[in-house]
């Protein structure tokens, strides 16, 4: 096959050859040896993963999904449709050259197509981490050159095709959105090294520590704070209570630490004594915590040192008959959902979290039947009554984090029951978000009357799963909580 770049092609190759490029030889072979196969780039993974948060583990998995996609089209589509034989040797000097010379067609380079999508897709997950590695993405590919096993085009053209895959994985499941404003500046004393500050950190929450427990680093980065650990025999709301007593008298501020469940009930606590409260990430799931820009006790931490707060929308769920309610800060659901919770917590003591979820999802998936209920005095026969506190975005199959945790009104979402409903809740249980459907009703409101019609209906709200009474007022306190913020 006769190439119109072959010259040009050929030429710059033979340049490369031909130079001297001081304190390269010891250095780039041995690069492009350890990028075979990926290698090199499933070690940068491991390792933004370990060190880099959850910023860092969101590019790695990004990276490592552009580069799958990109080594799947190289090697299943590029190379077999374009035959070119590897550039010749002779001269290249021998000390350059690898141990062993691949055999497969030379055009497009599988090693630039990795390196570039590896490196654009952490790059859209995380800049930081895409402009420190875009150096060794480069080297890789010039590598690829100078051991004289590819020409430039081979290299340019797999570099082009591997951020052609970033960008289609970017198309197929977007970044997470900016982090949302939680809400107007509000004043909250600055406690310096935590001083006033009484945190209840729930031990029986979240997954067990690997080194230091959560109320050990929280003692370690806020030495005057005062720091009680909640066992599975003690009583989280007593606890509570008995922190929040403490920093009233102390003019400080509640802390919690554990997941969405554990920080509702510290919400309800800090919002009746009229307390800021801090939110350390210390559970299974930590949205709220998420959202409002903390993935670790020592985020938190600074914001506390600071007196950085805001105001926050609070959702509730009242029984009017009884007049009982509950808050929720995130997501409160009635109809197939809870079901699905009930059976992930039974089940993620044994196979984990994730297994549990898709486990629960596919078993809800062949057993639930729609419920029953009137909203806002309209009889529907429904397989999910979704309500968010503030907005919530979505795009495609991901969930988008809320982008204003103060807009005053609940997200209601709801899927009705009918021939592909089923599938639509499959999507639902195992994204966390609800996708088009002509069976799918959004609404922003201020307020959802519900009565439940008919026996054995559970709901859920931040985790927890509680009976669902007959008749349900949700409403919201706009800017009810104060909250100290990322």
């Amino acid at each position: 096959m006769t190439y119109p770049w072959k010259g040009w092609d050929k030429a710059l190759f033979a340049l490369v050859a031909n130079r001297h490029w001081p304190g390269a030889e010891p250095v780039l072979p041995r690069l492009s040896r350890s990028a075979n196969h990926g290698r090199l780039w499933f070690a940068v993974a491991a390792g933004m993963a370990a060190t880099g948060g959850r910023s860092g583990r969101r590019a790695a998995a990004r990276g490592l999904g552009s580069l799958a996609l990109a080594s799947l089209t190289v090697n299943t589509v590029g190379k077999s449709a374009v035959r070119r034989n590897r550039p010749i040797l002779d001269s290249v000097p021998v000390i350059r050259q690898l141990h062993r010379q691949p055999i497969t067609s030379s055009f497009p380079s599988g090693h630039s197509a990795s390196a570039a999508a590896f490196v654009a897709g952490a790059a859209m997950e995380s800049p930081a981490w895409g402009t420190a590695l875009a150096p060794v993405a480069a080297s890789v590919a010039f590598s690829r050159i100078y051991t004289g096993v590819h020409y430039p085009s081979d290299v340019v053209v797999g570099a082009a095709l591997g951020v052609g895959a970033a960008l289609t994985v970017r198309a197929l499941l977007p970044p997470a959105s900016p982090q949302p404003e939680p809400g107007p500046s509000t004043g909250a004393p600055a406690l310096p090294d935590g001083e006033g500050l009484h945190v209840v950190v729930n031990t029986a929450s979240g997954p067990p520590p690997l080194l230091m427990t959560p109320g050990d680093r929280i003692r370690t980065v806020l030495p005057q704070a005062t720091v009680t650990e909640r066992t599975e025999d003690d009583d989280l709301v007593e606890l509570l209570e008995k922190a929040a007593r403490s920093a009233l008298e102390a003019g400080g501020a509640l802390g919690v630490c554990g997941g969405d469940g554990t920080v509702s009930r510290a919400a309800a606590i800090a919002l009746r004594h009229g307390l800021p409260l801090a939110v350390f990430p210390g559970g299974t799931r930590n949205h709220f915590a998420l959202d409002l820009g903390f993935e670790s006790v020592e985020d938190t931490a600074v914001a506390v040192l600071a007196g950085r707060a805001a105001s926050v929308d609070v959702a509730r769920h009242t029984d009017p008959v009884s007049g009982t309610s509950a808050l929720f800060l995130n997501t409160f659901s009635i109809g197939s959902y809870p079901d699905l919770v009930r059976i992930r917590e039974r089940w993620s003591r044994r196979v984990g979290s994730w297994p549990a979820t898709v486990l629960a999802a596919v078993h809800v998936l062949r057993t639930c039947t729609p419920v029953d209920v009137e909203i806002n005095g309209r009889p529907r026969s429904v397989w999910m009554v979704f309500a968010g506190n503030c907005r919530y975005s979505s795009w495609g199959p991901t969930p988008v984090r809320r982008r204003d945790l103060a807009d005053g009104v609940l997200d209601v979402r709801i899927v009705d029951g009918g021939p592909f409903a089923r599938t639509r809740m499959l999507g639902a249980a195992l994204t966390g978000v609800l996708t088009g459907s002509p069976v799918y009703t959004v609404a922003s409101v201020p307020r959802l009357r519900l009565r439940v019609r008919g026996p054995g209906v559970h709901l859920a709200y931040d985790g927890e799963v509680a009976p669902a009474p007959g008749e349900l007022l949700l409403d919201k306190i706009p800017r009810g909580l104060v909250v100290f913020r990322g």
